[in-house]
């Protein structure tokens, strides 16, 4: 006699034998419990195998030193330095040129009678008290020496009449001079009893009595400049060389213009002849952004030491624009006019008090730093850090 199994009496489906013969979801634990975690079963690789070759042994000092040399600790202590010597130089630099200001050669113009009484005495008594030569230039006529002065060939014009002396200063030639010249003149009439009539015949505008404003001008140009030109390099770093270029010439043209604008229109404290002054200015910062681009080309992220160097510890105080050139250390004096700060003052100084008597000279070095600065820039610009990488031309083709 046979019997079956019903369908009521077969395993439920959930509990169907393995292949073991147990139910597959009671007999067998989770993967995770019956398995230990890999980190736990395995002992580290550090652990179950010694290390070796260069992971076994301490790091030797050239090791060390070369790993330091990648840390950002390098550039940060170098800076530290560099910004402490710059601090001081940028103080001594300025106090050096601008505190106590000597004057050694002061070219002036003689009209008349230069050995008279009253002439010989008073330039006698004049380089006396200031202890400096009055390098001497006879002219014919006080329009002659007129003529020297709105050259800027002379500082001063001295004219002896017998006993009387009239003399002839020019306050926009430079203040410092002017005055030195005025309180000088005023006390050596009354030491030696010599009459003395000072005129002013150049006088400075009045919203600038002490002809700072186009120091202070030029001064803005040179450093907005080359800080446009490193914000350049920091936020628009894929700029190609010819872009990076053209945006200079757009930011200084846009910033001469602001500060002709609120120097003229908006504050009223000098009267300029506006587009030349603009030009000069815009022309100004566009070599001073290209001289900070040139260094950044040579000398990478170290690119601020000349260029502050060049334009601001050396380059303003000889500019003649806070101090008058005959008051300056000769050497400084003379350097002066040929770095950029030192002709954009003399450009904007002569287009503001001496129209119609413009030389090219400023602008011939201006024109100069601005050539080699791009020179340098485009024929070494591989290693300018920044530009776009771009594809070669045959995977361009193929995308």
């Amino acid at each position: 006699m046979s019997t079956q199994q019903g369908p009521e009496e077969r395993p439920p489906s959930g509990e169907e034998h393995s292949p073991s013969g147990s139910p597959s979801g009671d007999e067998h634990p989770a993967h995770g419990d019956e398995h230990p975690a890999h980190g736990d079963e395995h002992p580290a690789h550090g652990d179950e195998h010694p290390a070796h070759g260069a992971h076994g042994r301490p790091p030797t000092r050239a090791e060390k030193w070369a790993s330091y040399r990648q840390s950002p600790y390098v550039p940060a202590f170098v800076l530290l330095f560099i910004l402490a010597a710059a601090a001081g130089l940028f103080a001594g630099s300025y106090t050096y040129t601008m505190a106590d200001p000597t004057p050694r050669h002061i070219p002036s113009a003689v009209v008349g009678d230069v050995q008279s009484r009253g002439g010989k005495v008073f330039i006698e008594g004049m380089e006396k008290a200031l202890d400096a030569s009055l390098q001497l230039r006879p002219y014919a006529t006080r329009a002659a020496a007129r003529e020297a002065m709105e050259e800027q060939k002379v500082f001063v014009t001295l004219r002896p009449d017998g006993q009387r002396v009239a003399m002839d200063i020019a306050g926009a030639a430079g203040a410092t001079v002017a005055q030195l010249l005025a309180e000088t003149g005023a006390k050596v009439a009354k030491e030696t009893g010599t009459p003395v009539t000072i005129t002013d015949v150049k006088p400075l505008q009045k919203g600038d009595p002490r002809g700072l404003a186009l120091f202070y001008i030029s001064l803005a140009a040179v450093i907005v400049g080359f800080v446009g030109a490193i914000q350049l390099s920091v936020h628009a770093r894929a700029l190609d060389p010819f872009e990076r270029i053209v945006f200079t010439v757009a930011y200084s043209l846009l910033g001469g213009f602001s500060i002709a604008a609120v120097v003229d229109w908006l504050i009223g404290a000098l009267d300029l002849p506006f587009v030349e002054s603009w030009l000069i200015l815009a022309f100004t910062m566009f070599t001073s952004g290209m001289v900070f681009t040139m260094f950044n080309t040579i000398m990478g992220r170290w690119a601020m030491l000349p260029t502050w160097g060049l334009m601001v510890l050396l380059g303003n105080p000889s500019s003649g624009g806070a101090v008058s050139w005959p008051l300056l250390p000769s050497a400084l004096g003379e350097i002066g006019r040929w770095l950029p700060p030192g002709a954009s003052v003399n450009a904007q100084h002569t287009a503001v008090y001496y129209q119609g008597h413009q030389v090219a000279f400023p602008f011939l070095v201006l024109g100069a730093w601005s050539l080699v600065s791009c020179t340098v820039f485009w024929v070494w610009r591989h290693r300018h850090p920044g530009g776009r990488a771009r594809m070669p031309e045959h995977a361009a083709t193929a995308a």
